[in-house]
């Protein structure tokens, strides 16, 4: 995705989009056939009056049909034009840092054309500022965000997490609902950037988008040690208040309203059990949502593509996502009253 603007919309992309994971801004194209011309073309970029010497440095390199041989050394080449501009210019290079540089150079190779980015994000945005430790194989937090959004939950609409886990999905549904920035914890990019506008950054960070309108979410877990996470995890975000955490087995607990949206990420190969120990979980749950979420419209995400012939509902809905590496599906399922035959007939 791609936008153009002032530096006010940049700030406010970062500091407000739920889904993003870099924001990057384009500073130069080229075309190329070898190492040498891309060395060239970044050399010839002003890299010293977009940020200063003192900054410390990363570059990172993507390609897809690039010729190139080797990215290590596209990516040494890159760093390497960055440095030369900057001692041609000053008698000083940047000092390079992997681990948390101050700023990043993005370059993405294509078979003859390449692009060079600053990153005005830093740490990907998908790191609120908030995580204090979680449970095996959490949610991202971007991801978890995009999930909520396509329920097409609204905030005046209860909101249950079965399986709630480190709590990822209510933290995200609970900032959306009462306007909480995501990016209001954490520091960014731009900020390290020689075109930075501290009262411009300032004005927009206090503009509010707060929600006072009432908000029930809801969360449980059979597990102790998830609830004390999703507790920390939700006091981290700022947002405990409104959200209702028990201990409930999700195979039992009845729903908290007569209608709603339920989402979960339930338990997969990937993250605990075996393949036999679900085939026996996924009917059970089946049954457990035909029986007490008459009314729901519930959403389940998984890496098992095996979880509607398993679970014996007809997904009314299937999004392919990703989480990481793995290829997931966020299924929909409209749960009404009597058998699901009836539904699909209605």
């Amino acid at each position: 995705m791609a936008f153009s603007g002032g530096w006010a919309a940049c700030y406010a992309v970062n500091l407000w989009s739920r889904v993003a994971s870099r924001v990057l801004w384009k500073v130069g194209e080229f075309d190329y056939r070898n190492e040498g011309e891309v060395y060239a073309a970044a050399k010839a970029v002003d890299w010293p009056a977009l940020f200063a010497v003192k900054r410390t440095l990363r570059v990172n390199v993507t390609a897809h049909k690039s010729p190139l041989k080797s990215l290590e050394f596209a990516t040494l080449r890159i760093k390497d034009a960055v440095c030369d501009r900057f001692r041609d210019a000053l008698g000083r290079r940047p000092d390079v840092e992997r681990v948390q540089p101050e700023v990043r150079v993005h370059a993405f190779l294509e078979a003859a054309r390449g692009t060079l980015y600053l990153d005005t994000s830093g740490e990907p945005l998908f790191k609120r500022g908030w995580r204090v430790g979680a449970l095996e194989a959490p949610l991202r937090e971007n991801l978890a965000a995009g999930i909520v959004m396509l329920t097409g939950w609204r905030p005046e609409e209860p909101l249950l997490d079965p399986m709630c886990g480190a709590g990822t999905l209510l933290a995200e549904a609970a900032a959306m609902a009462r306007g909480r920035a995501p990016g209001a914890k954490r520091a960014f990019g731009f900020e390290k950037l020689a075109s930075f506008d501290a009262a411009l950054w300032e004005r927009i960070r206090g503009e509010s988008r707060r929600n006072e309108e009432p908000v029930r979410l809801y969360g449980s877990d059979n597990d102790p040690r998830a609830l004390d996470a999703a507790r920390r995890t939700l006091a981290a975000a700022g947002v405990e208040r409104w959200v209702k955490l028990e201990r409930a087995d999700v195979l039992e607990r009845t729903a908290p309203a007569p209608s709603g949206v339920m989402v979960a990420n339930p338990p997969y190969g990937e993250r605990m059990g075996s393949a036999e120990a679900l085939e026996g979980f996924y009917p059970k749950l089946g049954d457990a949502l035909k029986k007490r979420f008459a009314g729901w419209r519930c959403y389940l995400f998984t890496a098992d593509l095996r979880l509607p012939k398993l679970i014996r509902l007809e997904p009314s809905a299937r999004t392919p996502l990703w989480n990481g590496a793995l290829e997931c599906r966020l299924y929909e399922f409209r749960i009404v009253s009597g058998s699901h035959r009836r539904e699909r007939a209605q």
